[in-house]
């Protein structure tokens, strides 16, 4: 295995040989002049080029597809844009663009990216930005991380890159460490409030995430990059552009990096190879076929969510002895905490195969290989008809391992116990063996859309089809004298039940099939000062399940289809140049995520599996409302957003205590909430000495509607919720970024400001208030010989040390002993958390040739 997935990875990576296919039609449309060579024709501008602007126009309807973004035009007499892509004239460093968007959008470009440590993950790269809150256990990033915005979680937001959705189709969660490498991102669009009408989501609830790679450039050359840093960070990039091939229009880059750290925190280390490759052709007036192919394998160490109390004990851990769990507080009193502390890392020692060492961290890595693919290409087909297209195929594979003791001589099948054997042997002595839950998917899809532009209308008419196939097993396979894992993939020899079958701790197969239809309309009047947009898309969503475990409470098959409506309507009003005011409402979706469907885990004589499915949720529901004001000066630009969301059916998973003390987890339905709230933003070009300052803020109120579920003791009983504060909600964040860059030294300083989070739906613990501050400094050379653009940098992350908790990775319904509202003691469950990166220190030296 360890030699077939570098090959797999390569060999998708090297697709760039077939080059040649997007030759064609080079010189079809075109007219050249002088001030361009024959061999690359410009553009043709016909009489109708206003209506191919109005098409491409700002709107929320259809703005997904890397051929609608349209890049902010500057030109600044005695300054140049670096080979990097930093122009020093952005605004508020890169974090800010001019936006005509109804509804509120921010962005990050080049000018801020660049500055940034390479092979930063996305999430990271956008977290100053208002609604963003988001919280990594290292400083690229390589360990994932988690983000919110506006209070809603990454499972409910809309990730996308180069038009291709990125969320895990079953769980909807997101890989930010596998997306891209920051060198190859020229923009990142965050809409805060909800998703266009073209984007591919069923789980977007809250808003999108948008990711755009840099062009092929049109001259061979390339960039080069090394870092170093503390906790043995090491990485290295190198890009080759081709320049135009030949005398056709093509031009191609290919990317790979290779990054190596150390976990701040427990054994182990952090490992990444990632490639990626885009293709452009384009020619004639709007014609363009674009291909992007990207590659990541990644071998990570898990890192374990931690309880506050095992926080406040152990800290960042406690290496070179194994820490067992300890019980604590009182299961009936009211009031009362009650959990069990545990090490905050796995531990860094085996002494042997016992129950013990489950949590030993060899047994607890995640190795994953991701190969996605994008072909987003716009075709003119008449001065007035456009055509969009973008199809994709997403494949994923790889698990995070686990580890548990069992006696093979009665080993769990459903409610019965069967004889197994390992590798041929059995024995009646309890063991430790290797768990990894391994997923596997498969997922082709395309969006297309047909956009129409007569005069003062624009008529978009498009679809979305997608049918995924995902695989999800939890073998158990044997362990090495020195506690590592057989086969981390959990491959080699397995336990097998004297039935003949594999045993699984979970196994199931789903097939989601989606199929999207949407129309919409703009019209354009006063000049285009104003701006009218309506749109509807509609839904079909259907998940096919088979559970292959025995005696499920659901039986073998689920199936269940959802079919929804989804209107949108937005007006935007340029009263002058500099002046914009605009109003949207938009309804999204969050169809249930797959392993809510199905029984899985442990077996308890009683109350069945550890995790009943529940094929009858309902899809959660969001109304979005907002209405803001933008200013747009020369040197100036502002805005704020007022935004109101309305949930109905919102999702979420319930810990229930039978009468025989067993734990069981179920997904359901939770009731509704509210939230208003106000987001700010204000930045400037350079100003006093090449500074760009930018700050942004955002106030929320966001309160449960209803009294949610809560188990007693088999008994249901419901708690006093309603009108509590949502968890995973900061009332308020203040961002800030002071950029100085005079074209050779260039610094840049921010701060962030996060406010207290409660981690329970009762509101009974939270995450404190916290501060954090990152530094870049660099130093930028002229260029010489053949080196361009090359520099320097140091960045600093986490500058004064602050130790916090980052983010609430598991929310429960109250953390102390509660009476419910019919008088039951519902027993409260301790929330987990994850620590957040300490100091980071990463130095780089940087040049394109």
């Amino acid at each position: 295995m360890t030699t077939f997935v570098p090959r797999r990875l390569s060999a998708a990576l090297l697709a760039s040989t077939g080059l040649s296919l997007f030759a064609g039609a080079a010189h079809a449309q075109t007219i050249t002049n002088t001030a361009t060579p024959a061999s690359h024709p410009a553009a043709h501008r016909s009489a109708s080029h206003a209506d191919t602007q109005r098409a491409q126009a700002p709107s929320m309807l259809g703005a997904t597809a890397p051929t609608d973004v349209r890049e902010e035009q500057i030109h600044v007499t005695g300054r140049r844009t670096t080979y990097d892509g930093v122009t020093r004239t952005a605004v508020g460093g890169g974090l800010m663009v001019k936006q005509d968007a109804p509804k509120s959008v921010s962005t990050v470009t080049r000018d801020f990216i660049a500055k940034q440590a390479p092979g930063t993950n996305p999430m990271n790269l956008i977290a100053l930005l208002p609604g963003v809150n988001s919280s990594s256990s290292d400083a690229l990033g390589l360990s994932g991380g988690n983000m919110s915005m506006r209070g809603l979680q990454q499972t409910q937001i809309g990730y996308t890159l180069e038009g291709f959705p990125l969320n895990d189709i079953g769980s909807y969660a997101i890989y930010q460490q596998e997306i891209a490498d920051s060198e190859n991102l020229t923009r990142i669009n965050v809409a805060q409030g909800s998703a266009d009408l073209d984007s591919p989501h069923i789980s977007a609830t809250g808003g999108v995430v948008d990711m755009y790679m840099i062009d092929p450039k049109t001259k061979p050359g390339g960039l080069v990059d090394f870092s170093y840093g503390n906790r043995n960070t090491v990485r290295g990039f190198l890009r080759l552009d081709s320049g135009y091939i030949g005398k056709s229009n093509v031009r191609a880059y290919a990317s790979f990096s290779d990054a190596n750290e150390d976990p701040y925190r427990g054994a182990g280390q952090l490992k990444k190879l990632h490639g990626e490759t885009k293709i452009v052709n384009e020619w004639g007036q709007g014609n363009r076929i674009s291909l992007a192919i990207i590659g990541n394998q990644l071998d990570s160490q898990l890192t374990p969510s931690t309880n506050l109390q095992s926080w406040e004990k152990y800290g960042y851990g406690v290496t070179g002895k194994v820490i067992t769990s300890q019980a604590f507080g009182n299961k009936t009193q009211v009031g009362a905490l009650n959990g069990s502390t545990t090490n905050t890392i796995y531990n860094t020692v085996y002494t042997g195969n016992t129950a013990a060492n489950s949590n030993y961290y060899r047994l607890h890595t995640n190795p994953f290989v991701n190969i996605y693919s994008s072909a987003p290409s716009t075709f003119t087909l008449t001065d007035h008809l456009v055509f969009t297209t973008t199809p994709y195929f997403w494949y994923g594979n790889g698990n995070g391992g686990g580890a548990y003791a069992e006696t093979l001589t009665k080993f769990q099948y459903g409610a019965h116990t069967l004889p197994a054997t390992l590798n041929g042997q059995t024995s009646s002595k309890s063991q430790l063996i290797y768990n990894p839950s391994n997923t596997t998917t498969y997922r082709p899809g395309d969006i297309s859309k047909f956009v129409l532009t007569t005069g003062i209308n624009r008529l978009e008419l498009g679809f979305w089809f997608e049918y995924s196939k995902q695989i999800q097993t939890g073998p158990y396979s044997g362990i090495s004298s020195d506690g590592s894992p057989l086969d981390q993939w959990g491959g080699g020899p397995q336990v097998v039940l004297s039935n003949g079958q594999t045993a699984q701790y979970r196994d199931a197969l789903t097939q989601t099939y989606i199929r999207v239809p949407f129309i919409a309309d703009s019209i354009s009047l006063f000049n285009n000062k104003l701006t009218i947009d309506g749109g509807l898309k509609f839904v079909n969503a259907a998940r096919y399940g088979h559970n292959f475990l025995p005696d499920t409470s659901t039986g073998p098959y689920i199936n269940h289809t959802w079919n929804i409506p989804l209107p949108t309507a937005a007006i935007r009003y340029q009263i002058d140049s500099r002046n914009q005011i605009f109003a949207s409402g938009a309804t999204n979706m969050r169809i249930p995520t797959n392993y809510s469907l199905y029984d899985a885990g442990s077996y308890y004589s009683g109350s069945g599996y550890s995790t009943h499915g529940n094929a009858n949720q309902k899809a959660e529901i969001s109304i979005s409302v907002e209405a803001g004001y933008r200013y747009t000066g020369s040197t100036l630009m502002g805005s704020v957003t007022y935004f109101h969301y309305n949930f109905t059916n919102r999702l979420f998973t319930q810990t229930i205590v039978d009468s025989s003390g067993n734990y069981y987890t179920s997904n359901l339905n939770g009731g509704g909430s509210v939230t208003d709230g106000v987001d700010v933003e204000l930045g400037t070009r350079p100003i006093l000495y090449h500074i760009r300052p930018y700050i942004s803020a955002e106030y929320l109120s966001s309160h449960l509607s209803n009294n949610l579920p809560g188990g007693a003791n088999a008994t249901v009983d419901y708690l006093p919720t309603a009108g509590k504060f949502a968890p995973q909600t900061p009332k308020y964040m203040i961002s800030a970024n002071l950029d100085y860059d005079d074209g050779s030294v260039f610094i840049d300083w921010n701060l962030r400001h996060v406010g207290k989070q409660y981690s329970t739906f009762m509101d009974d613990q939270s995450i404190p208030e916290y501060t954090t501050m990152n530094l870049t400094a660099g130093y930028r050379f002229k260029d010489y010989w053949m080196l361009k653009s090359p520099f320097v940098s140091v960045n600093f992350y986490n500058l004064t040390d602050n130790k916090y908790l980052g983010f609430n990775t598991g929310v429960q319904t109250n953390a102390r002993n509660t009476r419910g509202i019919f008088g039951n003691v519902v027993q409260g469950a301790a929330p987990t958390y994850q620590i957040a990166a300490p100091f980071s220190v990463i130095g780089t030296v940087s040049t394109g040739f």
